[in-house]
């Protein structure tokens, strides 16, 4: 079953129409997105696929980073957390709290992107326990370093709190460490969803593989994977 078309107010056709032909022939095609056009939100190498060869190409090259966002009160800003981490590969979404969240900031990318709920910070951690990987809160605490600072290990949870107060006392002491974004104006902090993209963008920038090339377009890192394969 084709996905959800993306809404949008740009005015810019989204996506491509029915393929002109021949068709390819390869499984990783979508028969029903190849004869009606594929209108997602998906960059252009993943035109006219099915869902489950998009996820099975992301999967195998997804970043060894999670993220994680405490949901104690609906937080409105998760669907945005989860097309960042969409956006940034990372390799599972972590929510803990309540399970429901608005998935319309996400844009269809929650199709593609594994989301783990937890019901409290325990059962995160239980989780976490054997994956051996580092803990990293991002808040504005008096106990935090710079963001910009930092060196962030490889293999990492990039912890998130509730819009509002930020990471809740029992994960505050849970994570191994806590960063802030350096701020220079008069607001006393910046939204979640955009703080999960600055920190998730910090990580790519100290391990990701860069492009070689000029092009900044959705699909220019795809030119580097795509030449090792």
């Amino acid at each position: 079953m084709p996905d959800p078309v993306e809404s949008s107010d740009d005015a810019r056709v989204v996506g491509v129409g029915p393929h002109p032909g021949p068709w390819p022939t390869d499984p990783r095609y979508d028969p029903d997105l190849l004869a009606n056009g594929d209108r997602r939100n998906v960059v252009d190498r993943y035109r006219y696929w099915r869902r489950e060869a998009i996820v099975a190409d992301l999967d195998a090259q997804r970043h060894p980073f999670h993220v994680a966002i405490e949901n104690w009160q609906h937080d409105f800003n998760i669907g945005t957390i989860v097309r960042n981490a969409n956006a940034f590969g990372a390799r599972t979404v972590h929510i803990i709290g309540k399970r429901r969240w608005n998935r319309r900031g996400a844009m269809v990318t929650d199709r593609y992107q594994h989301i783990v709920h937890h019901p409290s910070v325990e059962a995160l951690l239980t989780v976490m326990a054997p994956m051996d990987l580092t803990l990293i809160g991002i808040d504005i605490v008096d106990t935090a370093t710079p963001l910009e600072a930092a060196v962030l290990p490889e293999r990492c949870v990039l912890v998130l709190g509730q819009e509002g107060p930020g990471l809740s006392p029992e994960m505050l002491d849970a994570v191994d460490r806590v960063h802030a974004i350096t701020q220079y104006g008069s607001t006393r902090s910046i939204n979640v969803g955009v703080a999960s993209g600055i920190a998730m963008h910090m990580w790519i920038r100290q391990h990701a593989r860069q492009p070689d090339t000029a092009s900044c377009g959705a699909d220019a890192h795809r030119n580097v994977s795509d030449t090792d394969r």
